[in-house]
């Protein structure tokens, strides 16, 4: 990989950091108000599967792999809903995934656990309703999540998913990693004091190290392969570099690139040539993990 991203990235990373950055948390609150508003004139879809889940579902198009791909949205768990998503999940479809984006309530109403909750009872209807591999996909807060997901379902004993991606996950609600203070200047959206304002208001008065709220500090033993992919100027960064340190110690196969000059949860802004290369390595991550469950023996 280069070491310098694209003109557009660093053009975008610029101007997030001069016009959004400073106004990050008025932007959130008003972005709060207006949700408010859409979801009382906009209610969620059920999802085909469940009369009591709800979500955003998408058929495969083309090509299809006979696998289902659930995305998990980020935004902080304040902000979000799988229909905003839809252009993100669109991508998945489009490479022969049906695809399930569960909807889960958002903080500071439905603190930690509501989300996961929410997501696992998707989780639960889903499998009972389909028959083929499933695949977890997110970003942000939606990446942490599908890793605390993952882990609920290990631990309960249910089918874990094929494989996960990750884009720039949120995995350490307690802001622990370096690169939370040495890159405050140079991330193109968030500080460390955002990001422990951000995770207050999502904890209540759960610890911010908590292995379910924040995953990097579970056990990960037995997980399936995953794939991260994060900023090198992210706050998050070591979200993610030491989530795949602990990974492959507890024996889980886990891959990790750092993009350099992208902002955080690059993958979402079409303009950016990194954009549709990240989910291009993701597909391919995941298409290849389930060859490699439909070979292996029984």
């Amino acid at each position: 990989m280069s070491e310098t991203g694209s003109a557009a990235a660093r053009g975008t990373a610029a101007l997030l950091r001069r016009f959004v950055k400073p106004r990050l948390e008025k932007l959130i609150r008003r972005g709060q108000a207006a949700q408010h508003f859409v979801a009382q004139h906009w209610p969620q879809q059920n999802a085909p599967f469940g009369q009591h889940v709800f979500g955003d579902w998408l058929p495969a198009e083309g090509d299809r792999l006979g696998a289902t791909l659930v995305y998990l949205h980020g935004g902080g768990f304040l902000l979000g809903s799988p229909r905003l998503f839809r252009y993100a999940s669109k991508t998945f479809a489009r490479a022969g995934f049906d695809v399930f984006a569960p909807a889960y309530r958002l903080a500071p109403e439905h603190p930690f656990p509501a989300a996961l909750d929410d997501a696992l009872r998707a989780w639960r209807a889903l499998l009972a309703a389909t028959q083929g591999p499933v695949v977890l996909a997110g970003d942000s807060a939606g990446g942490g999540l599908a890793v605390s997901l993952t882990l609920r379902a290990r631990d309960e004993g249910l089918p874990l998913p094929s494989a996960v991606a990750l884009f720039s996950p949120w995995t350490d609600l307690a802001a622990t990693g370096a690169s939370a203070r040495e890159n405050e200047e140079t991330d193109a959206l968030f500080s460390r004091r955002l990001i422990l304002v951000g995770a207050r208001a999502v904890l209540g008065r759960t610890s911010g190290r908590n292995p379910l709220a924040s995953p990097l500090y579970a056990d990960l033993s037995g997980l399936p392969p995953l794939l991260l992919h994060v900023g090198r100027d992210e706050v998050l960064r070591d979200d993610s570099t030491r989530l795949v340190e602990k990974a492959r110690e507890a024996g889980v196969a886990a891959e990790i690139e750092i993009w350099p000059d992208v902002p955080h949860a690059w993958q979402l802004t079409p303009f950016i040539p990194e954009a549709r290369l990240s989910r291009e390595k993701a597909i391919a991550f995941l298409r290849r993990e389930l060859t490699r469950g439909a070979t292996a023996p029984a």
